[in-house]
C-alpha cells in the first residue's frame, strides 16, 4: 500500500510540533487541511496513528508512519543534492542524546558536520537508557544509547564509556563524612540524582553496602546545573572526568574514592543510504573515541 509522502510528512509535523494548529503553521496549510490529511491516512490504513492528547503522541501504527515521514525526507534530501536540484532546506536530523554526551563532546562533532553538509539538529534529551524508545517511535534518525543491541532497521557504532567519579565539596565532607566515607555516613548524607530514572548514585552506593532508598536527595535534571549543585555543596554526586577534574584540581571538589563507575554508550542510526547520516555518524565516533574511555 503506497502512503503519499505528504500524509506522512503531515503525521510527523502533528508529532513535532505537538498539535494541530502548530503542524498547520509549520506546513502552510490550515489546520482543518491538517485535519482532513491525517483522516484520509486513517481511513486509508483503517488505523488510528495518533493520541488527540496533550501533546499529540503516536499509536504503534503511528510511529511507523513516522519512521516513514523520516526516511521520505532523508531520501528526498539526498535525491535533490544528487540531482543537483534546489531544495532550499537543510536537512533535518532529530537526535537523541543523554545530557552528559550534551554537555562535554557532542556539539563539536556536529558543529564539524555542519561545515560539510547542510543540515539542521533537533537534540531530543533523554536519558541514555532511555534514548533507544525515540528511535523505536521515529521521534529520531539516531540516538546516543546505552543500549548496545540493534534496534530494528538500525545499525550500531560502539563509542566507549563514560566514566564518573563521587565528588563532594571540602565543606560537604567536613559536615557529612567527617570521619571519611562509611555506611553509616552514606546512609544519612544527601546526594543529587539527576532524575528518577538516574541510577548511578544508587549504584555507588550498593558498591559500599547502602541502601539506596534511604540518603536524603535532590533531583537536578540538566548536566550543567546538576554539576553546579554539587558544586555549591547541596550533595555529592558523580560527574564525568571532563566537568569533576578542573574542579578538583582548584580544590573546590574532593573524590569520594572507588569506585569510579563507566556507563558504556553506543551510536545507533537507521540504516538510510545517506552520505549526511554517515558524516555524522562518523563525526560522532571520532569525538566521542577521543573523549570517553575506551573498552576492551
Amino acid at each position: 500500500m503506497w502512503i503519499a509522502p505528504e500524509l506522512a510528512e503531515t503525521v510527523a509535523a502533528i508529532v513535532d510540533e505537538e498539535s494541530f494548529e502548530q503542524a498547520a503553521r509549520r506546513l502552510r496549510i490550515s489546520p482543518s487541511a491538517v485535519s482532513q490529511r491525517l483522516r484520509a491516512l486513517e481511513s486509508q490504513l483503517g488505523r488510528v496513528l495518533l493520541v488527540r492528547s496533550r501533546p499529540v503522541r503516536p499509536t504503534e501504527a503511528g510511529a511507523t508512519v513516522l519512521r516513514l515521514a523520516r526516511q521520505y525526507e532523508v531520501v528526498g534530501h539526498e535525491a535533490s543534492v544528487s540531482l543537483g536540484l534546489e531544495r532550499g532546506e537543510a536537512m533535518h536530523v532529530p537526535i537523541a542524546v543523554n545530557a552528559d554526551s550534551l554537555a562535554t563532546w557532542l556539539l563539536p562533532a556536529l558543529e564539524a558536520v555542519t561545515r560539510a553538509h547542510e543540515v539542521t539538529f533537533e537534540l531530543l534529551r533523554e536519558d541514555e537508557d532511555r534514548t533507544a524508545t525515540l528511535l523505536e517511535t521515529g521521534s529520531a534518525l539516531a540516538a546516543i544509547t546505552s543500549e548496545g543491541r540493534p534496534i530494528g532497521g538500525c545499525s550500531v557504532t560502539a563509542l566507549g564509556a563514560t566514566e564518573y567519579v563521587a565528588v563532594a565539596t571540602p565543606a560537604f565532607i567536613a559536615r557529612w563524612l567527617p570521619a571519611g566515607v562509611s555506611r553509616d555516613a552514606l546512609a544519612a548524607a544527601p546526594l543529587i540524582d539527576f532524575d528518577r530514572s538516574d541510577d548511578i548514585q544508587s549504584d555507588w552506593l550498593r558498591a559500599h553496602g547502602v541502601d539506596p532508598v534511604g540518603p536524603p536527595r535532590h533531583y537536578v535534571p540538566a548536566s550543567e546545573d546538576y554539576a553546579a549543585a554539587i558544586r555549591l555543596g547541596m550533595g555529592w554526586g558523580m560527574l564525568p572526568p571532563a566537568q569533576a577534574l578542573p574542579s578538583i584540581e582548584r580544590g573546590s571538589l574532593r573524590a569520594l574514592g572507588a569506585p569510579d563507575l563507566t556507563e558504556p554508550l553506543f551510536w545507533q542510526q537507521w540504516n538510510i543510504d545517506s552520505p549526511a547520516l554517515a558524516a555524522i555518524r562518523e563525526a560522532v565516533a571520532t569525538h566521542a573515541r577521543a573523549a570517553l574511555a575506551q573498552r576492551e
